[in-house]
């Protein structure tokens, strides 16, 4: 499957939008749209994301398909999550990585995942944050193989879903 890693357009935040809701809410063991509505009204505006300060929002596109996307976040004061992220100095991190399930195994997860490291290496960052949930263990081999270490001064609850934390020391 031939696809690029780019900014995303604003054409694309609907249907990046549109993904990432789907993506999360079929997560066995992970919350549904009802159980944390906030949570996946922030997944369906995604594009709110680039209003952020220090914040870009990059997909993953066949041709006009978004096949998956990832907020890249150059400074952690804008990451958004709970526990102790936000107040990591000479850091990055990225979150919110989804690939629609017709490109898995296709290694565009892997490829947003670099571009993050990527980023963060050109803004010359200490470390890459991220963090996953039980649901997302496929994608927790994808980190390690990367390099990323599990952190548990990083983990904390979201309502009652277990999240942890991990680092990439660059």
């Amino acid at each position: 499957m031939t696809y690029i890693i780019r900014e995303a357009k604003e054409e694309d935040f609907g249907p990046l939008g549109q993904l990432m809701v789907s993506v999360y809410a079929n997560l066995d063991g992970f919350p549904k749209p009802e159980e944390q509505p906030k949570y996946y009204d922030m997944l369906a505006n995604i594009g709110r994301m680039t209003q952020k300060p220090d914040t870009r929002l990059l997909v993953a596109v066949a041709g006009d398909r978004v096949l998956g996307g990832v907020v890249y976040f150059s400074d952690m004061a804008q990451y958004g999550s709970g526990g102790t992220a936000t107040r990591e100095l000479n850091a990055s991190g990225f979150r919110l990585l989804a690939v629609a399930a017709e490109a898995r195994g296709t290694g565009v997860g892997k490829a947003l995942a670099v571009k993050c490291v990527e980023l963060a290496r050109e803004m010359q960052r200490g470390q890459v944050i991220i963090h996953t949930t039980d649901a997302m263990r496929v994608a927790w081999r994808m980190y390690e193989n990367l390099g990323f270490r599990r952190s548990p001064d990083l983990d904390f609850l979201q309502e009652k879903l277990q999240v942890y934390g991990f680092r990439l020391g660059l």
